[in-house]
Formats: C-alpha cells, sequence, structure tokens
C-alpha cells in the first residue's frame, strides 16, 4: 500500500511540475520586461489578417507607445490613440485584451495569471510555453511565448485570435528609462490630424 501510495505522489509531481515550471519562467520574464523605469524593443508582426509590420514599442507597467512606418500607437494604461500616417487621422478608443495583445508583444504578462493552463518544453536557449484559455469564448485562445533561458527576455509571442494567428518577434531589447508624458498622444505635434473619439 505504501509502495502505491509513493509512485501516485511521483506520478502527481511529474504531472503538476511542467506546469509550476512555466508559469515560474513566465513570471521571471514578466519581472524582467516589468522594469519601473522602462523598456524598449524592435518588433515585428506577421498577421494573417494585416500581413507583416515592424517598427520600435516603449513599454512603462501597462503603458506603451509603438511606432512603424504605417501608424503609431500611445495608450496610458486606459485610453488608445492611433495615429495613421496615410489619412492623418487620430482614433481614440479603449481597447479590448486582443486588441492591446495584437499591439503589444509584452501586454501578456497583464493576462497569463488568470484563466490559462501552461505547457513548457526547453529547445536549446529557449522556454517554449505554449497557454490554452479555459475559456474558448475568450479573445485570445492560444499563446505560444518563447523566452530566453539566459536571460528571460521575451523573443517571440504567437495568439491564436478567433481562426487567425498573429506572431511577434521581438529583439534589441534593453531598459531605458521612459517619462509617463511619452505614453500619451500630444496633439500639439499633430495639428492637422482629424481626431476621431470611438470611446
Amino acid at each position: 500500500m505504501r509502495r502505491l501510495i509513493f509512485f501516485s505522489l511521483i506520478i502527481m509531481i511529474s504531472c503538476i511540475a511542467p506546469a509550476q515550471t512555466a508559469k515560474t519562467v513566465l513570471d521571471r520574464a514578466a519581472a524582467t520586461i516589468s522594469d519601473k523605469n522602462g523598456v524598449s524593443a524592435q518588433f515585428k508582426i506577421t498577421s494573417d489578417n494585416y500581413g507583416t509590420t515592424s517598427g520600435t514599442i516603449y513599454v512603462k507597467g501597462r503603458k506603451f507607445h509603438a511606432t512603424t512606418t504605417d501608424a503609431s500607437v500611445w495608450f496610458d494604461g486606459k485610453t488608445q490613440w492611433t495615429y495613421v500616417t496615410k489619412n492623418e487621422e487620430v482614433n481614440i478608443s479603449t481597447p479590448s485584451e486582443g486588441e492591446l495583445q495584437a499591439i503589444n508583444p509584452y501586454n501578456f504578462i497583464n493576462i497569463y495569471k488568470r484563466g490559462f493552463s501552461y505547457a513548457m518544453k526547453l529547445d536549446g536557449n529557449t522556454y517554449r510555453v505554449h497557454l490554452t484559455a479555459a475559456d474558448k469564448k475568450r479573445k485570445i485562445r492560444e499563446m505560444y511565448i518563447h523566452v530566453n533561458k539566459s536571460s528571460f527576455v521575451p523573443t517571440v509571442v504567437k495568439m491564436l485570435q478567433g481562426s487567425r494567428w498573429t506572431t511577434i518577434t521581438i529583439s534589441r531589447f534593453k531598459a531605458t528609462p521612459l517619462s509617463d508624458a511619452m505614453f500619451v498622444f500630444d496633439k500639439s505635434k499633430y495639428a492637422h490630424a482629424e481626431i476621431i473619439d470611438l470611446r
């Protein structure tokens, strides 16, 4: 009987450990990119919906500012401003979880702790974490997050929304001091832009 209990405990621990390890990796990745002063990185987004675009992102807590050749986005933790270069429009909105993740590759740090199961494998110097939403109606149903084993910097975030995948590749990550003003649209710099409030 004792032997049976012992083997049952070993099996239970082996089933539970990978999930705990995956969450620990994400916790450390979240801590790395949650520098209180701010971080910056280069990114490339490849989407089944919109093709490919690349740019620079600046992040400080929940706030971020992303720029590409086509658009610039500011998010102060509540309100988002999106400036579209070709038609000089600024759309103001309150984005959803899925919309934030599609723009900010590091937004996973605000959602991975709730409502996802974890699996993970180590591939060379990369932790490959797979998250699956418990609620299949959730906007983001699955995510793959690749984390550098040495630095705990996330390098790839891949997510499934509906039936379409978006992959964000991140490079040139660095901690850098950022002012809060960087995450708010400054209309004085875009005097000719048409402002459309979608809230």
